[in-house]
């Protein structure tokens, strides 16, 4: 994961600062092993259902910036969104800055199939 965060140094101001908030993240984050890792925590790969404060209802999965693909619903971990998904579990709720402001959102359920 550092190496793809060193990738991104040099990028624009809007990818460097998406790359610093998931360090940040990452740097508070706890290793542990498969069999130990909660299955309702998001990580990288996890298929995530979330609602807006408005009730609407988006499902994404969250993938390196390779991968990212709207169309399918792939969103890169250095999105923010993805930056925020990051380490929270179903039913929490979480904040995320967007253009138009900070928004507010329920994590409904976290899938994670290990591979």
């Amino acid at each position: 994961m550092m190496g793809l965060l060193n990738h991104w140094h040099g990028k624009t101001v809007f990818d460097r600062r998406n790359a610093e908030e998931l360090h940040s993240e990452l740097k508070k984050a706890k290793l542990v092993g498969r069999d130990e890792f909660p299955h309702d925590v998001v990580r990288l790969n996890s298929t995530v259902r979330i609602k807006a404060e408005d009730d609407e209802i988006m499902e994404i999965i969250l993938v390196t910036p390779e991968k990212a693909n709207i169309k399918e619903k792939k969103i890169s971990i250095m999105a923010p969104i993805g930056t925020a998904l990051i380490g929270f579990r179903q039913g929490q709720k979480v904040r995320w800055s967007v253009p138009a402001g900070r928004k507010t959102f329920t994590i409904i359920e976290v899938i994670n199939e290990f591979q």
